[in-house]
């Protein structure tokens, strides 16, 4: 199997580098500066067992790969782009007949629960990923991760559910390249609890931590709001004893030196600059969620509100107090 990996950032680095340092087959679709670095010297890989330096394949878009039916996309862009890159792949001719969307399978590796069925109206063979991979991208050319002894948890189903063959060849991929991959047939229940978590995100980007007693009541109340939609949806989601059993004593965060300053998906997006941050489909997916049950959601509408104004407007993150954005969120 060949893993073509859609998406360089700190996720997509993270999963290709480290299938690539294991000798698998692995493809890193990128763009702009990355995708120049990445050609001319390689990705540079940090994390708590050192350096490394990792001569990968990258290409700069679904024209410049042939694809053949042992490839298997895993979609790594943040939710945003995700419409972009689906329409670019699925139409993909693939060697011996047929499109990438009839005969690939796709993996989808991002937070929130929207790109899967994003990806369903696009491609036949459609697998969730809740991804806990504590990466960061910064800087063209450079991942750091994390955490050890497993470089990350990646638990992998068939959407909307289901287990299959196709799965365990592609998590057995990942085992070989130090990462936790069990093979799930409920894997949304493990990407709604993941959502539940992310929610501080916007939270952290704001205002730049977590540790003020203003933040963590913020991301409490917005935590709050979203269990109350949640279970009047009815939707499942794994406890967090599942989480913890499952990471514990494998998947733990450890010190990196060198690496790039810590700081979650959002609060990346800030610090790049690039315009647009995934809180749509974090916060935002419990404001659809709320309206479409009929239950009020103002911490997220206001966590949501505050996190694409700083995108839009190019704040720096961490340039607002819990305080005010409380405030600036509508005196939630």
């Amino acid at each position: 199997m060949r893993y073509v990996i859609i998406g360089a950032g700190a996720i997509g680095g993270a999963i290709g580098g480290r299938l690539r340092q294991a000798g698998q087959d692995v493809v890193l679709v990128a763009r702009g500066a990355q995708y120049e670095v990445l050609r001319e010297r390689g990705l540079r890989l940090v994390g708590p067992d050192g350096a490394a330096e990792v001569a990968v394949p990258v290409v700069d878009g679904p024209e410049a790969l042939e694809l053949t039916g042992e490839d298997a996309l895993v979609l790594a862009v943040k939710t945003q782009d995700a419409i972009t890159a689906l329409d670019a792949w699925a139409s993909r001719p693939v060697e011996g007949g047929g499109t990438a969307g009839e005969r690939l399978p796709l993996v989808c590796a991002q937070n929130g629960v929207e790109s899967e069925r994003l990806a369903l109206r696009r491609f036949r063979r459609v697998y969730g990923m809740c991804v806990f991979l504590p990466a960061t991208y910064l800087e063209p050319g450079v991942v750091t991760v994390r955490c050890a002894p497993y470089t990350g948890a990646l638990n992998l189903g068939r959407y909307p559910s289901g287990a299959d063959e196709t799965a365990r060849v592609i998590a057995d991929g990942l085992e070989k390249a130090n990462f936790l991959a069990p093979v799930t047939s409920e894997v949304m229940r493990w990407k709604y609890a993941k959502l539940l978590g992310n929610l501080a995100n916007a939270v952290e980007a704001v205002c730049g931590s977590l540790a003020g007693e203003e933040e963590k009541s913020l991301v409490a109340k917005a935590r709050a709001e979203a269990v109350r939609v949640l279970d009047a949806a009815g939707i499942d989601r794994a406890t967090g004893e599942e989480q913890r059993e499952l990471r514990a004593g494998r998947v733990e965060v450890r010190p990196v030196g060198g690496g790039a300053p810590a700081g979650g998906s959002t609060w990346q997006s800030l610090r790049r600059g690039s315009g647009a941050v995934e809180a749509d489909y974090l916060n935002g997916e419990i404001v659809l969620l709320g309206r479409l049950h009929g239950i009020a959601t103002p911490v997220n509408e206001g966590l949501l509100r505050v996190a694409n104004d700083f995108a839009r407007s190019g704040r720096e993150p961490g340039s607002m107090t819990g305080a005010e954005l409380a405030r600036a969120a509508g005196g939630v």
